[in-house]
């Protein structure tokens, strides 16, 4: 390391190793006569831990080039169908069996484009006010959605308490109004009423009742954390407001993966045209049907995992390049601003940690497949106790590995290591150390999305009037304010992805902190600290304060 991070190093109980050290490599230990081995559990055995600003070697090579030869194959295949595609499948009902021949033959009299050409006219003319009003409203709300999160995020910075508490009562109060106005509107509706009997409409009134109950004996339950996680947030607020930047390059990397997936939908789209029209016997009966090549759905298969694992790739670079760019804040000193911490964030997720967030990706991708086919096995009601015991085996697997994963990609971003080495430090640090994960993890992360909801729940209210005042859709006001409704959700949500991945990536330095003895955010301590404690932890050294 330069002489500029020597600069952003706090003091330390412990004196500083030769620089040239390997990262995690544990100093080595003076033997003193007649004194006993040191425990493994030692904390000096885990001074180098930080984050690591010098040049970092490639990890898990093989497993970026697994996947790039995946992408080569769908790509190459995919051009394959557009040059081999049968032009003949767009026609396939002008095609008659020819008794003559045996096989399909053109009929030259059918018409059938111009026809559906006329009924395309005649839908789009004829829904023209609604498309309209959707477009715009889209518009507005996707405009709009720019400086909500902003406006959250320095109301979250400033006034965090008084955020959560204001949203809180809405978490209960706008689950009942919309229960009572349906319920009130469709009995008034005699259409509604008509379709949807009494009985059934007072069923799911309770039902929706009993969930709202739930709801609130949630915050009951927990109202002893309400405030711990209020300051959480706040710190976590404070520290995404510091790399504003993230807001520009996360979207960014989302966009780039849109644009990626065009040409593979493209493939799929040409995929289906390979194939031919072939007679098919049906009761005695002749008919031409379409016939695909036998490689066409082995294709589709590779093509869809493709997608599904890129997918999960480009949210494991996502975080990746949130906890490299928080970490260098993290680390520098109060006084300081961290330089590039953004570029070289994405330089090493794209580039030395590459195999290791395709790994990730892949591991992910994995586990959501097994979670889905076990699932819906668990839907098919399989009787038998071997089946039940391997149901809630493979569950016990699947959550090891979710937990596991968690925090292990930030760690890859902070130290530069491979994924199983960050996997095995990051247990060991937060089992040395303390601490409730869960505790981070859900409670803020429900918090942050009872506040998107009720934020897009009143935008929603307002659009609605709007709509109601100022058209005649009647309606079909409500269908436009509930899809305004999902686009602002899904925006605020990406903001509540990139605030709990901050969330994560502070703990773990903050842990990191404590394992070392050092404070470089004193703030961070102060908030952290308060944290349950785990019932096997070993108070570390007390940590001291960097002199300034």
């Amino acid at each position: 390391m330069g002489s500029g991070e020597e600069a952003n190093k706090p003091t330390s109980l412990y004196d500083s190793s030769s620089q040239s050290q390997p990262l995690l490599l544990k100093p080595p230990s003076i033997e003193e006569p007649n004194q006993p081995d040191q425990p493994e559990s030692d904390p000096t055995q885990y001074l180098q831990i930080s984050y690591n600003y010098g040049p970092r070697p490639f990890k898990d090579l093989p497993f970026v080039i697994f996947f790039v030869f995946v992408v080569l194959c769908t790509f190459g295949f995919g051009i394959f169908s557009v040059f081999h595609k049968n032009s003949n499948y767009s026609n396939l009902s002008s095609y008659k069996y020819d008794l003559n021949s045996n096989s399909c033959a053109r009929n030259s009299t059918f018409n059938g484009f111009y026809e559906s050409r006329f009924d395309f006219y005649a839908l789009s003319s004829s829904g023209s006010v609604f498309l309209k009003s959707l477009i715009w409203t889209l518009v507005v709300t996707l405009i709009l959605s720019v400086p909500i999160c902003f406006l959250l995020l320095l109301s979250l910075k400033h006034y965090t308490k008084q955020i959560v508490y204001v949203s809180l009562p809405f978490f209960v109060v706008i689950p009942i109004f919309f229960n009572v106005y349906w319920f009130v509107a469709c009995t008034v509706s005699s259409s509604c009423s008509d379709a949807f009997p009494l009985v059934y409409r007072i069923l799911v009134l309770v039902f929706v009742f009993l969930i709202i109950g739930i709801i609130v004996w949630i915050f009951v339950a927990n109202w002893h954390r309400i405030e711990l996680t209020v300051k959480i947030i706040g710190v976590a607020s404070d520290a995404l407001s510091k790399n504003l930047g993230l807001f520009v390059v996360i979207p960014l990397l989302t966009l780039g993966l849109v644009v990626y997936y065009a040409p593979i939908v493209v493939f799929l789209v040409f995929a289906r045209l390979n194939g031919k029209i072939v007679p098919k016997e049906s009761n005695g009966e002749y008919r031409c049907v379409w016939k695909q090549d036998s490689w066409v759905p082995a294709y589709y298969t590779l093509a869809i995992l493709t997608m599904l694992w890129s997918l999960t790739i480009m949210v494991e670079a996502q975080v990746y390049v949130i906890s490299g760019t928080v970490a260098q804040w993290y680390f520098t000193k109060e006084d300081a601003k961290p330089r590039r911490s953004i570029r070289s964030s994405l330089r090493h997720a794209f580039g030395p940690s590459s195999g290791t967030v395709c790994l990730s990706g892949l591991l992910i991708c994995v586990v959501r497949f097994v979670r889905a086919v076990v699932d819906s096995a668990r839907q098919e009601d399989v009787p038998g106790m071997v089946n039940l015991v391997l149901r809630c085996c493979v569950k016990a697997l699947l959550s090891a590995v979710d937990f596991l994963n968690k925090f292990t990609i930030n760690f890859v971003a902070i130290t530069g290591e491979g994924y199983c080495t960050s996997a095995r430090m990051t247990y060991e640090l937060l089992k040395r150390n303390l601490l409730s994960a869960v505790f981070v993890e859900t409670v803020s992360t429900r918090l942050l999305a009872g506040i998107t909801f009720v934020l897009s729940a009143i935008y929603a209210i307002v659009v609605c009037a709007i709509l109601k005042g100022a058209s005649s859709m009647g309606v079909y006001s409500y269908v436009v304010a509930v899809l305004a409704w999902a686009l602002l959700i899904i925006v605020l949500g990406f903001f509540v992805h990139v605030l709990d991945n901050v969330i994560e990536t502070v703990y773990v330095c903050y842990a990191i902190d404590r394992d070392r003895g050092e404070v470089y955010r004193t703030e961070v301590h102060e908030v952290y600290s308060q944290l349950p404690i785990s019932r096997n932890h070993r108070p570390p050294i007390a940590p001291i304060a960097p002199v300034v």
